[in-house]
């Protein structure tokens, strides 16, 4: 299984279509363990590229902040879930509160 969370300055980003980076984290959810992280530099954004361009990463789940409805859209046409309302952290707390069950995601603080 392969996360993606947005960055900026290290840590999970308010919005995903701002970040600077995303983080794309392979992940073993059986034994929930990290196996392999990299960052990548997004291409520019508009509307439905970074959904695509993360599909073709071979991302299965976005962890964001928040994101707009068609955003959303796009990445379920992608079969990409997508968590919504996660706090600022580093993307490898993120990524184990996510495997452990205990992420917290509220709000999505995205307005659009």
């Amino acid at each position: 299984m392969k996360i993606a969370i947005p960055i900026a300055d290290g840590k999970l980003c308010a919005h995903f279509g701002h970040c600077e980076k995303f983080a794309v984290i392979d992940v073993d959810p059986e034994n929930k363990k990290l196996i392999n992280k990299i960052e990548l530099t997004p291409p520019l954004h508009e509307p439905g590229v970074l959904p695509r361009w993360l599909s073709e990463q071979g991302v299965n789940l976005i962890i964001a902040g928040g994101m707009g409805m068609r955003a959303q859209q796009f990445f379920n046409q992608f079969n990409v879930k997508v968590i919504v309302g996660a706090n600022p952290d580093i993307p490898d707390q993120v990524a184990m509160d996510y495997l452990n069950g205990v992420l917290e995601a509220g709000d999505n603080l995205c307005d659009h």
